[in-house]
């Protein structure tokens, strides 16, 4: 019986979920080039306010913790484990008072509505991961973005998803180059629950009734430290949170 729920609740997400790529495709355009990037983000913003309360038509539970208070006059990088694609709705939608731009493959700037023209337009880091050199220099322009504007990006250390919840090791490739362009970062980790269990191969079927949560971790001052110390005290602090997972 579960498992046909699981498909028949599926079905109902996923042409919401479509519905929405499209509905917000052309609502991102008409903002962006009429009324500019504020509006624009409004427009992000509120496309992941449906994306993740839509979940809730999967039967499915969303939590957001946040367990330290956040700066608003510093760059902030946050780190978070990377389970799923759902996590970006979540960190979107849930820090949306910091609005942090992503690293992204290039490849997703094509191709999907809604998504690859948020990509293009709004400041994220697209980066080839066959050109190594190319990708620092995005990632560099990212930090300097962040830095000047005092904003925020994320950034997931792993650098692919790990749905079964055992967390990879943390590449520190991107988070030195975004803190050579912002120093003066607070990085902060995020840790991440169930959005592997939700969406653990491709789109179809979802897992319904499914647990999911986003935790605000206390941030690490990279001043005094190395790269290393620095992504292994992120890491930990997210592991001591997964490790809660039932």
């Amino acid at each position: 019986m579960k498992k046909v729920l699981d498909y028949l609740l599926s079905v109902v997400y996923l042409l919401f979920f479509g519905l929405m790529l499209l509905i917000f495709h052309v609502t991102q355009l008409i903002a962006y080039n009429i009324f500019g990037k504020e509006a624009h983000k409004k427009t992000v913003v509120w496309f992941n306010f449906c994306l993740v309360h839509g979940w809730y038509l999967t039967g499915s539970h969303v939590h957001f913790e946040q367990r330290t208070s956040l700066p608003d006059d510093r760059p902030i990088i946050f780190v978070a484990n990377h389970q799923s694609m759902f996590d970006i709705p979540g960190l979107i939608w849930f820090l949306r008072k910091y609005y942090p731009l992503f690293v992204s493959k290039i490849e997703l700037a094509h191709g999907i509505p809604g998504i690859s023209y948020n990509l293009r337009v709004g400041g994220a880091a697209l980066i080839d991961r066959k050109d190594g050199k190319k990708a620092v220099v995005e990632i560099a322009k990212l930090g300097k973005r962040i830095h000047d504007a005092k904003g925020s990006a994320a950034i997931f250390p792993e650098g692919t998803r790990s749905s079964s919840g055992v967390m990879k090791a943390f590449a520190v490739g991107g988070l030195m180059a975004l803190l050579k362009k912002a120093p003066d970062a607070l990085v902060v980790p995020v840790a991440i629950q169930g959005t592997g269990k939700f969406n653990p191969k491709g789109l179809f079927p979802l897992i319904s009734f499914t647990k999911m949560s986003w935790t605000v971790l206390p941030g690490i001052e990279p001043s005094g430290k190395t790269l290393d110390e620095i992504a292994a005290l992120a890491k930990a602090s997210i592991q001591e949170i997964l490790k809660q997972e039932p």
